[in-house]
């Protein structure tokens, strides 16, 4: 039973290192730079009359959930990106946007 688990764990830090090796960098997705670079900058940091830095503790902090319903369903200004984005562009923004700590 330990190794059933501890295989399992072996796959899921894998899976989980694959997912942030294909994530990549936040600014360099193409994804980013043309659905949320206009309003959030295109290093990321925020606009002043746009939206906030995604880079910021209080974001990268947020849990996945939170992230990813914001982009599905917006918030505030923030139009709604689900039907707009596949599922898996939004999860690679959360994991980017987890990722991006300062």
């Amino acid at each position: 039973m330990k190794t059933l688990r501890l295989a399992i764990m072996c796959v899921l830090l894998f899976a989980a290192g694959a997912l942030y090796a294909q994530s990549g960098s936040l600014i360099e997705n193409p994804v980013f730079q043309k659905n949320c670079a206009k309003c959030h900058g295109k290093t990321a940091e925020g606009r002043h009359f746009g939206g906030p830095s995604l880079l910021s503790e209080k974001t990268t902090a947020a849990p996945a959930r939170d992230l990813r319903e914001i982009i599905s369903n917006g918030k505030h200004h923030m139009p709604k990106y689900d039907g707009k984005l596949t599922a898996e562009e939004i999860e690679t923004l959360v994991a980017q946007i987890k990722a991006a700590k300062k």
